[in-house]
Order: C-alpha cells, then sequence, then structure tokens
C-alpha cells in the first residue's frame, strides 16, 4: 500500500510548527498505524533527517500513550480502538492521511506528535486513590457488592486515560476521564468514605488546569477507544452536587467528620 503523510512537525513547545508531507511505499495492509510510523522513521533517518516523534509505549491498547489525531478523529476512523490498535488496512490504498497531536491548551504539544499529559496525573494526584486502610486483599464475597455496581465500576475502571476525550470535545473537557476515575471508586465501599473530598478536590483540579468544560456534545463518547459512557460525568455531577450540599450543611450546622 502507498500512502500521502501530512504529519504536524514542531520542534518545541515555542515552535511555530505545520504540517510536513511524506510519501511512503510498501506498507503492508496488516502493519499497524505505529509499524507505519516506525517504517517512515526508518527511512528518515536513513536519508539523514530527525525522525518523527510520536509517543507508545505498550501497544496492546492499554497504556494509552499512543494518542494521535488521525483524519480529523482522536485515533482514526475505528470506533473502540486505540491508534495502536489500528491497521493500515482500515484505509484506502493511495489514501492521504493527516496526523496531527492532540489539541488543547492543557496539553501543551512537547515536539512533533507528543504532548505533554501530565495535567491528568495533577488530576489523579489531587484525589484519584484510596488513601484509608481498607485492609488486605479480601476474599471476592468478604465485602458484598451489587452487581450492577461492580459492572459499572469496572467499567469506568477499563478508562487508560489517553485524552482522546479531550481531543474530541469541542470545549477540551476532560470530564469523561474525570467522571470515569472518580465513578470506579464512588461505586466501590472502600472508595465511599472519602468520596465527598475525592470528588471536590478532583473537580478543583480539573478547573484549574485549563480545560474547558462540558457541553454535552457526546463527541467524548463516542471517539473514547473503551467506549466509556457519559452515564459516568452524571454520576460525577451528583457527586459533585451531593458533596458540596453536605460541606455545607457541615458549616451551618457547626460540625466536621
Amino acid at each position: 500500500m502507498i500512502f500521502t503523510l501530512k504529519i504536524w512537525r514542531q520542534k518545541n513547545a515555542t515552535d511555530k510548527g505545520g504540517l510536513v508531507t511524506y510519501k511512503i511505499g510498501d506498507v503492508s495492509p496488516d502493519s499497524s498505524f505505529l509499524e507505519m510510523l516506525d517504517q517512515l522513521n526508518q527511512q528518515l533517518v536513513g536519508k539523514g533527517e530527525d525522525p518523527v516523534a510520536f509517543d507508545h509505549d505498550c501497544r496492546e491498547g492499554i497504556c494509552g500513550a499512543c494518542g494521535l489525531y488521525i483524519n480529523g478523529r482522536p485515533h482514526g476512523p475505528l470506533k473502540g480502538t486505540t491508534t495502536c490498535q489500528l491497521h493500515m488496512r482500515a484505509f484506502r490504498d493511495g489514501e492521504t492521511i493527516y496526523i496531527e497531536p492532540w489539541r488543547s491548551e492543557a496539553f501543551p504539544i512537547v515536539r512533533d506528535l507528543i504532548v505533554d499529559r501530565s495535567a491528568f496525573d495533577k488530576i489523579i494526584q489531587a484525589g484519584g486513590y484510596i488513601s484509608v486502610n481498607s485492609g488486605g486483599m479480601p476474599d471476592a464475597n468478604t465485602i458484598p457488592v451489587p452487581k450492577p455496581n461492580a459492572d459499572s465500576a469496572f467499567d469506568a475502571a477499563a478508562c487508560i486515560g489517553c485524552g482522546a476525550c479531550v481531543a474530541a470535545c469541542p470545549n477540551a473537557s476532560p470530564m469523561l476521564f474525570v467522571g470515569a476515575k472518580i465513578s470506579h471508586l464512588a461505586l466501590l465501599p472502600q472508595g465511599r468514605i472519602e468520596a465527598a473530598r475525592r470528588v471536590q478536590k478532583m473537580v478543583a483540579a480539573m478547573d484549574t488546569l485549563g480545560f474547558g468544560n462540558c457541553s454535552n456534545a457526546y463527541a467524548c463518547q463516542a471517539e473514547c477507544p473503551k467506549e466509556i459512557s457519559v452515564a459516568n460525568i452524571a454520576r460525577m455531577n451528583r457527586e459533585f452536587l451531593a458533596a458540596k450540599m453536605f460541606a455545607e450543611k457541615e458549616k451551618n450546622v457547626g460540625f466536621t467528620l
């Protein structure tokens, strides 16, 4: 297969950057998208040119590092597929493919297709964990968890933090990511102890990092490679409202937990 690649090249965060056109041939339809970029970089290095910088790690759809904006869509044309799991047979022979980094003020470009997604780490550091002593590893049935809650928590935990929700959202909102992380813990008994503090801290962190707000465009759900539901955003909003109301009640009554 032969492709024309229009790839965003940018030396650093302050460089203006722009699209550069490359031709690549002899691409196997069974190659992954990242393997195709590897093939391109081999050609560039062979000619003494700088290779295209892009993020990757596990290449198994688990780590979320491989986020690329391909032909106007996060991770490319296939639903429920990460960039590293996308194969070249998903494109037409001779097609022109546009490859860009995530676009968000909160995800500044480091170089070429690599962006700094440490804003997600800061949101997790604000409260996306359980700090109370929940004991050792319990037997499966020691703590009863309703099956619907367990299933919903498991679905939310599937979020890999790739940032596709931010890239797809017209407001660059991370609320699907934040909602998934909050839902994962809020639905389990171990996470309920800190639920009120967790949601307030994570939402506050999200609001200070340069992200936009959700306007119910649903693009995040449509483009999420793990097909996380926007129901998690609704749950986050309910958790946040309940936490704020409880905090106000504490203030008025004059006691704290």
